[in-house]
Protein backbone atom coordinates (compact mmCIF):
# COMPACT_ATOMS: atom_id res chain seq x y z
CA UNK A 1 0.00 0.00 0.00
CA UNK A 2 1.16 3.69 -0.84
CA UNK A 3 1.11 6.13 1.88
CA UNK A 4 -1.49 9.01 1.12
CA UNK A 5 -1.10 11.94 -0.38
CA UNK A 6 -0.50 15.32 1.28
CA UNK A 7 -2.58 17.57 -0.95
CA UNK A 8 -4.66 16.74 -4.61
CA UNK A 9 -2.71 18.78 -6.70
CA UNK A 10 -1.29 15.59 -8.67
CA UNK A 11 -4.58 13.70 -9.94
CA UNK A 12 -3.13 12.46 -12.98
CA UNK A 13 -2.16 9.35 -11.18
CA UNK A 14 -5.69 8.21 -11.27
CA UNK A 15 -6.99 7.08 -14.20
CA UNK A 16 -9.24 4.91 -15.01
CA UNK A 17 -8.42 1.17 -15.73
CA UNK A 18 -9.06 0.12 -18.94
CA UNK A 19 -11.22 -2.58 -18.38
CA UNK A 20 -13.40 -0.02 -16.33
CA UNK A 21 -13.06 2.83 -18.72
CA UNK A 22 -14.56 0.45 -21.59
CA UNK A 23 -17.29 -0.56 -19.63
CA UNK A 24 -18.17 2.96 -18.90
CA UNK A 25 -17.94 3.67 -22.43
CA UNK A 26 -20.12 1.13 -23.57
CA UNK A 27 -22.86 1.12 -20.81
CA UNK A 28 -23.00 5.31 -20.86
CA UNK A 29 -25.97 6.80 -23.00
CA UNK A 30 -25.43 10.30 -22.56
CA UNK A 31 -22.37 12.13 -23.38
CA UNK A 32 -21.20 16.08 -23.46
CA UNK A 33 -20.07 16.91 -27.39
CA UNK A 34 -17.81 19.78 -27.39
CA UNK A 35 -16.91 21.97 -30.74
CA UNK A 36 -15.59 25.29 -31.95
CA UNK A 37 -17.53 28.08 -33.37
CA UNK A 38 -16.21 29.85 -36.40
CA UNK A 39 -14.99 32.61 -34.01
CA UNK A 40 -13.13 29.90 -31.79
CA UNK A 41 -15.68 29.65 -28.85
CA UNK A 42 -16.01 26.25 -27.18
CA UNK A 43 -19.10 25.05 -27.33
CA UNK A 44 -20.90 21.81 -25.83
CA UNK A 45 -24.52 19.99 -25.64
CA UNK A 46 -25.59 16.73 -23.86
CA UNK A 47 -26.16 14.28 -26.06
CA UNK A 48 -27.12 10.44 -26.42
CA UNK A 49 -24.64 7.89 -27.76
CA UNK A 50 -23.23 5.04 -29.19
CA UNK A 51 -19.74 3.68 -28.44
CA UNK A 52 -19.43 0.91 -30.90
CA UNK A 53 -16.04 -0.39 -32.43
CA UNK A 54 -13.79 1.72 -30.78
CA UNK A 55 -15.67 5.14 -31.82
CA UNK A 56 -18.53 7.31 -30.26
CA UNK A 57 -21.20 7.58 -32.24
CA UNK A 58 -24.14 10.17 -32.20
CA UNK A 59 -26.78 11.90 -34.05
CA UNK A 60 -28.06 15.08 -35.32
CA UNK A 61 -30.58 16.97 -37.31
CA UNK A 62 -28.18 18.63 -40.14
CA UNK A 63 -28.98 22.02 -40.09
CA UNK A 64 -27.34 22.01 -36.23
CA UNK A 65 -25.16 24.56 -35.55
CA UNK A 66 -22.39 21.88 -34.20
CA UNK A 67 -22.71 20.12 -37.94
CA UNK A 68 -21.28 23.03 -39.73
CA UNK A 69 -19.32 23.36 -37.14
CA UNK A 70 -17.32 19.68 -37.12
CA UNK A 71 -17.78 20.19 -41.13
CA UNK A 72 -15.57 22.97 -41.48
CA UNK A 73 -13.20 22.00 -38.32
CA UNK A 74 -13.50 17.79 -37.27
CA UNK A 75 -11.79 18.66 -34.26
CA UNK A 76 -13.83 17.85 -30.82
CA UNK A 77 -14.44 16.55 -27.57
CA UNK A 78 -16.49 14.17 -25.96
CA UNK A 79 -16.73 13.97 -22.13
CA UNK A 80 -18.76 10.81 -20.69
CA UNK A 81 -19.20 10.48 -16.63
CA UNK A 82 -19.92 7.49 -14.73
CA UNK A 83 -22.78 9.06 -12.94
CA UNK A 84 -26.36 7.00 -13.54
CA UNK A 85 -24.51 3.92 -14.46
CA UNK A 86 -24.07 1.02 -12.61
CA UNK A 87 -20.40 1.99 -12.42
CA UNK A 88 -21.74 4.82 -9.47
CA UNK A 89 -19.93 8.31 -9.65
CA UNK A 90 -16.38 9.33 -9.65
CA UNK A 91 -14.83 8.33 -12.84
CA UNK A 92 -15.04 10.52 -15.98
CA UNK A 93 -12.95 10.02 -19.65
CA UNK A 94 -12.63 12.71 -22.26
CA UNK A 95 -12.21 11.44 -25.55
CA UNK A 96 -10.24 13.77 -27.60
CA UNK A 97 -11.05 13.33 -31.87
CA UNK A 98 -12.01 13.93 -35.21
CA UNK A 99 -15.19 14.10 -35.87
CA UNK A 100 -16.92 12.35 -39.77
CA UNK A 101 -20.04 12.77 -40.74
CA UNK A 102 -22.04 10.48 -42.24
CA UNK A 103 -25.26 10.34 -44.58
CA UNK A 104 -24.93 7.19 -46.28
CA UNK A 105 -27.87 4.85 -45.93
CA UNK A 106 -25.46 1.92 -45.01
CA UNK A 107 -24.16 3.71 -42.02
CA UNK A 108 -27.83 4.63 -41.06
CA UNK A 109 -28.89 0.74 -41.12
CA UNK A 110 -27.02 -0.19 -38.84
CA UNK A 111 -27.16 2.71 -36.66
CA UNK A 112 -30.62 3.55 -35.93
CA UNK A 113 -31.16 0.08 -34.67
CA UNK A 114 -28.72 0.12 -32.35
CA UNK A 115 -28.68 3.23 -31.38
CA UNK A 116 -32.20 3.01 -30.44
CA UNK A 117 -31.91 -0.52 -28.54
CA UNK A 118 -28.88 1.08 -26.50
CA UNK A 119 -30.92 4.07 -25.42
CA UNK A 120 -34.83 1.74 -24.92
CA UNK A 121 -34.15 -1.81 -23.12
CA UNK A 122 -38.07 -2.11 -24.46
CA UNK A 123 -38.37 -3.50 -28.17
CA UNK A 124 -41.26 -2.04 -29.32
CA UNK A 125 -40.02 1.62 -27.82
CA UNK A 126 -36.69 0.97 -29.57
CA UNK A 127 -38.54 0.59 -32.75
CA UNK A 128 -40.75 3.62 -32.69
CA UNK A 129 -37.73 5.73 -31.75
CA UNK A 130 -36.09 3.89 -34.49
CA UNK A 131 -38.74 4.76 -36.82
CA UNK A 132 -38.70 8.50 -35.65
CA UNK A 133 -34.92 8.93 -36.37
CA UNK A 134 -34.98 7.69 -39.80
CA UNK A 135 -35.81 11.24 -41.10
CA UNK A 136 -34.63 13.01 -44.18
CA UNK A 137 -32.43 15.69 -42.42
CA UNK A 138 -30.35 13.66 -39.92
CA UNK A 139 -26.94 12.92 -40.16
CA UNK A 140 -24.75 10.60 -37.86
CA UNK A 141 -21.39 11.82 -36.16
CA UNK A 142 -18.53 8.96 -35.96
CA UNK A 143 -15.89 10.53 -33.30
CA UNK A 144 -12.57 9.11 -33.73
CA UNK A 145 -10.15 8.99 -30.66
CA UNK A 146 -7.13 10.06 -30.69
CA UNK A 147 -6.05 11.04 -26.81
CA UNK A 148 -8.13 9.54 -23.90
CA UNK A 149 -7.82 12.08 -20.46
CA UNK A 150 -9.48 9.97 -17.90
CA UNK A 151 -9.71 10.44 -14.02
CA UNK A 152 -11.27 7.64 -11.57
CA UNK A 153 -12.30 9.86 -8.00
CA UNK A 154 -12.21 6.53 -6.34
CA UNK A 155 -8.88 5.89 -7.10
CA UNK A 156 -8.08 9.13 -5.20
CA UNK A 157 -10.56 8.09 -2.72
CA UNK A 158 -8.72 4.84 -1.38
CA UNK A 159 -5.72 6.61 -1.63
CA UNK A 160 -6.18 9.26 0.71
CA UNK A 161 -7.24 6.56 2.85
CA UNK A 162 -3.89 4.60 2.19
CA UNK A 163 -5.92 1.52 0.89
CA UNK A 164 -4.90 1.46 -2.82
CA UNK A 165 -2.22 -0.80 -3.75
CA UNK A 166 0.55 1.94 -5.46
CA UNK A 167 0.52 -0.96 -8.52
CA UNK A 168 -2.84 0.83 -9.57
CA UNK A 169 -1.74 4.39 -9.68
CA UNK A 170 -0.63 5.75 -13.55
CA UNK A 171 2.21 7.36 -14.34
CA UNK A 172 2.44 11.38 -13.90
CA UNK A 173 1.21 13.34 -17.13
CA UNK A 174 3.12 16.19 -18.29
CA UNK A 175 0.77 19.00 -16.27
CA UNK A 176 2.59 17.32 -13.05
CA UNK A 177 5.84 16.67 -13.81
CA UNK A 178 6.76 19.86 -15.79
CA UNK A 179 3.85 22.74 -15.79
CA UNK A 180 3.10 22.12 -11.59
CA UNK A 181 6.45 22.63 -10.62
CA UNK A 182 7.00 25.37 -12.54
CA UNK A 183 3.96 27.03 -11.41
CA UNK A 184 4.97 26.50 -7.95
CA UNK A 185 8.76 28.28 -8.25
CA UNK A 186 6.29 30.89 -9.97
CA UNK A 187 4.59 31.48 -7.13
CA UNK A 188 8.25 30.90 -4.54
CA UNK A 189 6.67 27.76 -3.26
CA UNK A 190 9.82 25.47 -4.55
CA UNK A 191 8.69 21.90 -5.93
CA UNK A 192 9.55 19.50 -2.54
CA UNK A 193 5.51 18.84 -1.77
CA UNK A 194 3.45 15.64 -2.99
CA UNK A 195 1.60 17.97 -5.59
CA UNK A 196 5.28 18.60 -7.13
CA UNK A 197 4.76 15.58 -9.95
CA UNK A 198 6.12 13.04 -7.81
CA UNK A 199 3.84 10.26 -7.12
CA UNK A 200 2.98 9.83 -3.61
CA UNK A 201 4.32 7.03 -1.57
Amino acid sequence: MSDPPSDYETVSIYPVDPDVLEKLLATQIECIFNWSTRDGWPMGVVMSCLWRDGRMWLTSGAQRHRISAVRRDPRCSVVVTSTGTVLGPGKTVTIKGRCIVHEDRETKDWFYPAFAAHLNPDPTGAEDFRRRLDSPLRVILEVVPEKYISYDGIKMLQHSQGSLDESRLGEPKSSDTERLPRELARRGLGSGTAGSGEVPG
